[in-house]
């Protein structure tokens, strides 16, 4: 549907039963965050907050809650999006559906942003930044953040609207060093379109101009977050899936957006930085207090009756999960068509997205061979690791299609155990040192600065996947209670005895390494007890490890560094080249260096259980 506004498409959601309004007041100091997640794991409706304490605005989150209301909300666009998106990355394919050329033209009518001149709604009326809903997510947190941002940037030096980034940047807008309704802190990572604009003003010497729109149509939020290929704006995106061109207008030297609910205006000077964060992130942990770039407020604008949009994120699954189901819906298809040989891809939500990739690619290089061996699947991984944002990818675990026609990288257990099956550890990891990895991610050299790994797996099975383990298995002091985690997945309990402090790495894993040598000497003396099981996984709770796949993904993948923390039964190196003979051992303790998980808190929870009793407004809901 065509909603020419946030508050248009929340009236929809209420009509059709798809929405909770709370009129109590909520503290946006964490509690509004324990409501959303508790609403969301309940799979329940997008919320309205009518009151918030200290702000004048009311606000609704989990909009995008279930893959089903995403749809349900761009129920009359979204196939002519996914045609859009397919006809940019296989023009030859789309000519084979005459019906899908037809529809292109409607497309074009939404595709290039309008500019308007008499603007009138979110010039309305003006505030400041203490006014906003000041939401705290986590007890943790440095401040208030803005939850789902649209961060306008233009390239310095170019005025046209189609060499524009906007991008979901988080936006602190209190606490730490900040001067209070003056300066707000703008994080953004590696491999963010910003970051090229930045580049440019720095070089330039000038001040980065950055519009920061809240609200708007649901279109709008989206287009920030999508991965589009290389050619379509994010402008053009939100005018099609919106089924109405983004409108925009100039202001002061910035631009706006016409129907955003809020638009905040300033200027960024590259020369200077702030601490920002602690920030409870997508991964599950705090991404720590860092230096990042400063936004000097000039103007807060919003329209009357404005609504104030905003998630949560955490461990996964959060509303983010939903986002990263549509939007594989949308481009999915498009990425094989820009990596050849490549099948499908799969950035694991239940692993943080980054730390875990799988894929599925074709291995056709020399058919002829009796005995097979990863070497197209490695061309298709380099390519796969110099892609946009799929290069953060820490792990990429990639299969063979001719292999299992029936096997996709979304049944995650499934791809495990066809992959453990078929790996050689001597000869299938392929490790990249001293690189780049997410700024989020905690478990490398430094801030991002890690190593990746790629697990390469071709042919037929070299052994069979146990599912118990032998009760005649010792383990060496320090280690114990195994637990198998799945077929051919054992976790081993095990905590660092010894306390290190973050700085102290190169001791701590001169001792890990010894720790680790006394368990590989004992395991060697049990080859047919432990080779059925080719990956092992040291952990802090091998019975949370083992509960269910998730914390599996979660635990391993998080909390690991491949070329620090990867170690093997009969260790050997060739060439430079390491691999071991028995099994994989991945350990994935907590380090005094990584950050700290989040909790909630149990007085926040408390409250929250108030508002399900009965004739409160989340009965019968969670």
């Amino acid at each position: 549907m065509s909603y020419q506004s946030l508050e248009a498409a929340v009236l929809d959601l209420e009509r059709t039963g798809q929405l909770v309004r709370i009129p109590q007041e909520i503290d946006p100091y964490l509690e509004m965050a324990a409501i959303h997640r508790r609403v969301f794991a309940a799979k329940g409706p997008a919320i309205l907050f009518e009151r918030i304490k200290g702000s004048p605005f009311r606000a609704v989150s989990n909009l995008f809650g279930t893959l089903e209301r995403s749809r349900f909300i761009f129920r009359d666009t979204i196939q002519m999006v996914q045609q859009l998106i397919r006809a940019k990355a296989n023009p030859a394919e789309l000519l084979k559906s005459p019906i899908a050329i037809a529809k292109l033209p409607f497309a074009a009518m939404y595709a290039l942003p309008q500019r308007v001149y008499w603007p009138q709604s979110v010039l309305s009326l003006q505030t400041k930044i203490s006014q906003l809903p000041q939401i705290q997510s986590w007890h943790r947190d440095g401040g208030a953040f803005i939850l789902l941002p649209q961060v306008f940037s233009l390239t310095p030096g170019q005025a046209g609207i189609m060499q524009s980034n906007v991008g979901m940047y988080r936006v602190q807008l209190s606490g730490n060093q900040y001067i209070q309704d003056k300066e707000i802190g703008l994080h953004f990572q590696i491999h963010r379109g910003i970051g090229v604009h930045a580049t440019r003003a720095r070089e330039r010497k000038e001040l980065l101009k950055v519009s920061i729109f809240v609200g708007g149509p649901p279109a709008h939020t989206l287009s920030a977050v999508m991965p589009l290929p290389e050619g379509i704006s994010e402008l053009t995106f939100a005018g099609v899936l919106g089924g109405r061109r983004f409108r925009y207008f100039h202001r002061n030297g910035h631009v706006l957006s016409a129907d955003a609910d809020f638009v905040i205006t300033g200027t960024v000077d590259l020369s200077q930085t702030k601490p920002e964060g602690p920030f409870g992130d997508h991964l599950g942990y705090y991404s720590l207090q860092h230096n990042f770039p400063v936004m000097q407020v000039e103007s807060v604008y919003h329209r009357k009756n404005a609504i104030w949009p905003f998630t949560v994120v955490g461990r996964p699954p959060q509303e983010d999960t939903s986002f990263g189901l549509l939007i594989h819906e949308l481009t999915g298809p498009a990425i094989p068509t820009e990596i050849h040989g490549l099948h499908e891809v799969n950035a694991v939500d239940a692993a943080g997205v980054h730390p875990l990739l799988l894929a599925i690619g074709s291995e056709r290089y020399v058919p002829f061979q009796d005995v097979q061996r990863p070497q197209e699947l490695l061309t298709i991984a380099n390519n796969i690791l110099g892609f946009g944002q799929l290069s953060l990818a820490k792990y990429l675990i990639i299969s063979n299609k001719s292999d299992d026609s029936a096997l996709h990288t979304h049944n995650i257990p499934d791809f495990f155990q066809h992959i453990l099956a078929r790996i050689d550890w001597k000869r299938d990891l392929h490790f990249y040192t001293n690189t780049t990895i997410d700024t989020l991610d905690y478990s490398g050299a430094g801030f991002n600065r890690g190593s990746k790994v790629v697990l390469a797996a071709v042919g037929k099975p070299i052994r069979n996947l146990a599912t118990q383990l032998s009760q005649e298995l010792r383990l060496p002091s320090g280690f114990s209670n195994p637990r198998v985690v799945a077929p051919g997945i054992l976790g081993i309990q095990s905590s660092l005895s010894k306390p290190f402090l973050p700085e102290e790495r190169t001791a701590l894993y001169q001792y890990i390494a010894t720790e680790i040598k006394e368990l590989t000497n004992s395991l060697e003396a049990y080859p047919e007890l432990i080779n059925d099981f080719p990956l092992l996984v040291l952990c802090d709770d091998s019975t949370f490890l083992a509960k269910n796949f998730d914390n599996f993904l979660w635990i391993t993948f998080t909390r690991s560094d491949p070329a620090a923390d990867i170690y093997g039964v009969g260790e050997c190196s060739y060439q430079k080249h390491w691999g071991c003979s028995g099994s994989l051992i991945i350990d994935a303790r907590i380090k005094p260096f990584h950050a700290p998980a989040l909790e909630s808190l149990p007085e926040i929870e408390a409250k929250v259980d108030l508002l399900a009793l009965p004739g409160k407004p989340l009965h019968n809901i969670i």
